[in-house]
């Protein structure tokens, strides 16, 4: 599986046509407490950038954008009863949703581990 990052703090972890999508640790920690999470509804469809998620924390609520476009196939249901798994798994177990992918081509425009650390540093 590869993962990739946008510079929006979202991961992307891709096994053939599926990817499983989440914030980064970086992304939690400037959050802070999180508090709820809207997630998609399997089915949905977004393109690359599209709103598809929101999460709340105790500083403020914000958009969670789709890496790539696709269809929702699963979200997270443990998140309903613990939101704040984001906070401790954000890049494991605090997985908001999962999709198909639409093209994957469109992976290419996004950061690698290495290039997405790089980013995080000049922040």
């Amino acid at each position: 599986m590869t993962r990739y990052f946008t510079k929006d703090h979202e991961w992307i972890e891709v096994d053939g046509g599926n990817a499983t999508v989440g914030i980064t640790d970086y992304a939690q920690s400037q959050l802070g407490d999180i508090t709820y999470v809207d997630l998609p509804a399997a089915g949905a469809s977004f393109g690359a950038g599209d709103t598809a998620a929101v999460v709340d924390s105790v500083k403020a609520a914000s958009d969670i954008y789709c890496p790539v476009g696709g269809t929702v196939t699963e979200t997270n249901g443990a998140l309903e009863g613990e939101p704040e798994l984001v906070n401790t798994q954000a890049e494991s177990g605090g997985w908001l949703f999962r999709m198909t992918l639409a093209d994957a081509g469109q992976l290419g425009a996004l950061m690698d581990q290495a290039a997405y650390e790089a980013y995080v540093k000049e922040l």
